[in-house]
């Protein structure tokens, strides 16, 4: 069976600084950047075989952490808003992306800025049907809510802004560090490191990386290769999981939705 083409994904290229990104909540671990690039080749090539047309970002060598590409655009019907990351090395990651955003097949998509002193991380932001969860916390600020809430007003959306950590649980890096949700709005958490009343359906996962996971289209979902029992219990209910390897990328607190902005058609 051939599958339907579903959109473009943004991805970029690791840095061979890598081993130099960002660790916030976890212990630094030796990154194999060689293995990354590798990896990181097999995670484009999952979402080319699941009908997703590749658009490379050009690489930013000179930025550890620009192969996070989630973290510099969020893109929502028709419109991309262009971040302004919470991390001030990070910031430079955001130039290359007006030319790539008017590159990208189909009708026209309108781009928007965050501006000072409003900070967003795109990995702060979850869309669950016309719902747009925002992560509030160390990447992103009230203000940098308060723009893309604006933004989106147009678009049907409400924005719901999100504590992250909890005198309960660890702190989380981003929003999507905690929860994603399934195509079918069922959300997936681990940790306690957001407020789980403000989500449901909920499914407890069995493992931390679980709580990751990119829908494809379909019964597709992305998940890292570190959680296996999570996948599992998808494939229980259902769910079709794509399956890979990002060891590399999780030593420096990165997951699935990390690597990838998917645009629809």
């Amino acid at each position: 069976m051939v599958t339907p083409v579903r959109g473009t994904a943004l991805v970029r290229r690791p840095s061979p600084r890598l081993a130099e990104g960002i660790v916030t909540h976890i212990e630094r671990t030796p990154v194999d950047v060689g293995k990354a690039m590798e990896q990181h080749a097999g995670y484009a090539a999952a979402l080319a075989a699941h009908g997703w047309s590749i658009a490379e970002v050009p690489p930013a060598d000179e930025s550890p952490d620009s192969v996070f590409v989630e973290d510099t655009v969020v893109v929502c019907d028709g419109l991309a808003v262009i971040t302004r990351p919470g991390a001030l090395q990070r910031r430079p990651e955001t130039e290359a992306l007006d030319s790539v955003i008017a590159g990208v097949p189909g009708p026209a998509i309108a781009v928007a800025r965050i501006e000072p002193p409003g900070t967003l991380d795109g990995g702060d932001v979850l869309q669950v049907g016309t719902t747009v969860y925002v992560g509030q916390g160390g990447r992103t600020n009230a203000e940098g809510i308060r723009q893309l809430a604006a933004l989106l007003a147009g678009r049907g959306r409400t924005v719901v802004a999100v504590p992250l950590g909890s005198p309960a649980g660890p702190d989380v890096l981003h929003l999507k560090s905690a929860v994603t949700a399934l195509p079918d709005g069922t959300f997936l958490a681990w940790d306690e490191g957001v407020d789980r009343a403000r989500f449901a359906p909920l499914l407890t996962v069995p493992e931390e990386p679980g709580a990751h996971v990119v829908p494809l289209g379909g019964q597709d979902v992305l998940i890292a290769a570190s959680a296996p029992a999570t996948a599992e219990l998808l494939a229980d209910r259902g769910w079709r999981p794509v399956v890979v390897d990002i060891s590399e990328f999780e030593r420096l607190e990165g997951c699935v939705t990390c690597l990838s902005v998917l645009i629809g058609p």
